[in-house]
C-alpha cells in the first residue's frame, strides 16, 4: 500500500520560514518524480514545485521561485519543501504527490499518488 505522509505545517508570520517533509512508503521511490501542490480555501489546487527522480532537475511555480526549494533524499524516501520569506498568499493545504516517471511535471493530473496534506497558515 502506497502512502505519502506530509509533516511540518503550522502557523507562522509573514517573512518567516517553514520546512515541509513528505515520507513515502510502499513504492520504489526512485521510479517516481515528486511534486508539491497546494490548495487554498475556495481556490483550485495549484502547482508549487516538482523534482525528478534523481533529484537533479526541479520545477517551480513563478509565485514561489526564489523563495521555495524542493529536494529529495532517495535513501530515506523523503521529499522536502523549504519555504522562506513566506507570504499570506502562501496559506494553503500543501500536498505531496508521486508521478510514475523520471521527469518532473507541473500537471496535477499526471501524479497518481497523493498525501493527505498539511496546513500552512501565514499571518500578516
Amino acid at each position: 500500500q502506497v502512502q505519502l505522509v506530509e509533516s511540518g505545517g503550522g502557523l507562522v508570520q509573514a517573512g518567516d520560514s517553514l520546512g515541509l517533509s513528505c515520507a513515502a512508503s510502499g513504492l520504489t521511490f526512485t521510479n517516481y518524480a515528486m511534486g508539491w501542490f497546494r490548495q487554498a480555501p475556495g481556490k483550485e489546487r495549484e502547482f508549487v514545485a516538482a523534482i525528478n527522480r534523481f533529484g537533479d532537475s526541479t520545477l517551480y511555480a513563478d509565485s514561489v521561485k526564489g523563495r521555495f526549494t524542493i529536494a529529495r533524499d532517495n535513501a530515506k524516501k523523503t521529499v522536502s519543501l523549504q519555504m522562506n520569506n513566506l507570504e499570506p498568499e502562501d496559506t494553503a493545504v500543501y500536498h505531496c504527490a508521486a508521478r510514475f516517471s523520471g521527469r518532473a511535471s507541473r500537471e496535477s493530473g499526471e501524479y497518481y499518488y497523493w498525501g493527505q496534506g498539511t496546513q500552512v497558515t501565514v499571518s500578516s
